[in-house]
Parts: structure tokens; sequence; C-alpha cells
């Protein structure tokens, strides 16, 4: 192995003089180091730098770095593995994708392996890295890549995070918008992965109010047309923002003593009309029962199938008899004269006698 000169910092030769150091045990130490690099083979090593952490919006695509340079005792066939770091240090990790022998092999689930491949066509050629597309959030997890070619073995971990980027937001106010009250103007997304960050603006102009950045709430107290314009909300994470606007207006506020009045008639109103269905229910009730009494106390009205009735106050004398053919007297329940022959009537204490 040649050696240039100026290799070791503390000691340079020229002509055969040391210039920086005079003392000869530098050198020895010096050329010794040479020595024993010269002898010494490099291994395997994965040589990808890059964050350890990586966040990426659902949907979006990521690639994951595995680049490496193996040693020159390094003569076996390149081996390579994905593998998806399990969290619980008890479980076996869950092999994604591996190259071996010059063929690729896919071993994750098929949602994942649709969207996962080598980023090189041949991987052996010392880029080992991996590209995922349509990012999920399920796809969150630690990968680890392992190159491995006998004897020299290298491995490298990274972490990936899947955040939601935040939806577009609805703007709107809460409450009313009068003249010399609070208002609340309100912004919100439906989506996204926290923490998520909201700023309320007004497009031209300043307005002194209150806003919560977490909630999305701008507050202004005592409102006025100073306060009327166009106001843009933004929202964002990590990964993504999203933005709405609202056009605030000054309302004059309405009068409330004929609110009042007008609800407090409305009500007797309603109590009086209420009232009226209730005697008109109870009227036509009423003459109904009449109507049916003085129906059934008409002479000869059939109200026992098969048979006639006439009042006991109405009914005509019997024939042949200069009597009532009817006693008044219920409590003798007296039979009427009868013809000969004629069968005995019967007495009804309801309806009287049959005709």
């Amino acid at each position: 192995m040649t050696v240039p000169v100026d290799y070791c910092p503390a000691v340079r030769f020229s002509e055969g003089v040391v210039r920086k150091r005079s003392s000869m045990l530098w050198a020895v130490v010096c050329v010794m180091t040479v020595w024993l690099r010269a002898g010494v083979t490099v291994a395997m090593e994965v040589t990808s730098s890059g964050p350890q952490t990586i966040k990426k919006g659902q949907g979006e695509k990521v690639t994951l770095g595995c680049t490496y340079t193996p040693g020159a005792a390094d003569t076996g066939d390149v081996d390579i593995e994905w593998s998806n770091v399990s969290p619980d240090m008890t479980q076996k990790d869950h092999l994604v994708l591996s190259f071996t022998a010059g063929r690729k092999y896919a071993h994750g689930e098929s949602s994942l392996m649709k969207r996962l491949d080598f980023l090189m066509p041949d991987p052996s050629q010392g880029d080992a890295s991996i590209a995922i597309s349509g990012l999920q959030v399920s796809d969150t997890a630690t990968y680890q890549c392992k190159v491995k070619k006998a004897p020299g073995v290298d491995m490298r971990k990274v972490t990936m995070v899947v955040l939601v980027p935040p939806s577009e937001p609805k703007c709107w106010v809460e409450g009313s918008e009068e003249v010399g009250g609070t208002v609340s103007l309100r912004c919100k997304s439906s989506l996204g992965s926290s923490p998520m960050t909201y700023t309320w603006k007004r497009e031209s102009g300043r307005a002194t109010a209150t806003q919560n950045s977490q909630s999305g709430e701008l507050l202004i107290s005592n409102h006025s047309a100073s306060f009327m314009g166009n106001y843009l909300c933004a929202v964002k994470n990590e990964v993504g923002r999203g933005q709405c606007r609202y056009t605030l207006r000054a309302v004059q506020p309405t009068n409330r003593t004929g609110v009042i009045v007008g609800a407090v008639i409305g009500t007797l109103l309603a109590l009086l009309l209420i009232f009226m269905l209730i005697w008109l229910l109870i009227w036509l009730c009423y003459n109904q029962i009449a109507n049916e009494i003085s129906f059934r106390s008409v002479p000869g009205h059939p109200t026992h199938p098969g048979m006639a009735y006439s009042s006991v106050r109405n009914a005509p004398p019997w024939k042949g008899s200069g009597r009532s053919s009817v006693f008044t007297e219920r409590s003798n329940h007296a039979a009427p004269a009868h013809s000969q022959g004629a069968p005995p009537l019967k007495y009804d204490s309801r309806y009287g006698y049959p005709v």
C-alpha cells in the first residue's frame, strides 16, 4: 500500500529532515499507525444519511434511502432485507421486502406491496432504497434496511410518520352580528392530524380582537361597523394547510320591547284558540247526547231487534176494555187486559209494553 508523505499530520518528510516534530518517538508512532491502517479491511457499510424520522402527508410518496458500500473482503452474494420493526421488543420484526440470489421477494400485505418497491431495478449495485407511494396512516412504522454480503453486514433504521393534512375548514359566526354585542367568528377543519394551528387575519386593515389558535375562535367585543369586512382563517399542521373566508356584517339591534309584546300577544291568541276548541268539543258532545235521548223517546222507536215499544205515558187504550191497557204503577207489574186467545204481554222495565 502506497502512503502519501503527508498522511500523518504530525510528521512530514522532506529531504530527510523532520520539519514539525524533532522527536523520533512521534515519527515511530505515525509510521506504526500507517502500517496498521494498511492491514485493516473495511467491512460492509450502509452509507445513507438523513433524518431518522420522516413525516409525510397522507397520499404522498416517500423514499427510504439505503445505499451501501461492500468491504474488500465481502465476496458473497448480496442479501437485502427490509423489515417493519415491531414496537414490542419481545415480538419478531415483520419482513416486508427482500432481495436474494438476484431475485426480489414480497412478504408484506398486498395493500402495501402494491405501493412499495425498490427504487433501482437492480438493488445489488449499491442502492437498496425503497419508495412507497399513496401513503396511508397505517404505513406509520419504523423500517429497517439490512444489507449482507458475507462476511460483511450492516443496517439502518428510519421511522416514517404519516399524517393527515387539514381538510378545507368551515368559517361561520356564532350568535348574531348586532352592533354593540359580542361576535364570535369560528373556524374548524373536520379532518387533520394534531396539532393543528388556526390563524385569523383581516384582509383589509386591522381589527382589535382576541383569537385562540387551538380552537379557531376570533372574539370581537363591542361589535361596530368598523369591524365589517372579509376575514381569512388559515389552518395548518406539519404536512398541509387550508383556509376559508367569512364576510362580517354589522346589524342594527332589533326592538326588544316589540319582540316581547308580540310574543305575549301570540301566546294569548294561542290560549284563546285552545279554549275555543275545547268549548266546541264540549258543545258537540252535549248536542249528540241530547239528540240521542230525544230520539229514543219517540213512540214506536225500534230499540230492540224484532220488537217495537211504545212509551208508558203515551200507550193507547186496550181495545175492548174501558180501562187503560197499561198500569202506571210499576211496583205491582200488573199485566194489561188482553183479548181472548191473545198471549199475555210481557212488561219491559226499560222500554214499557210492546205494541
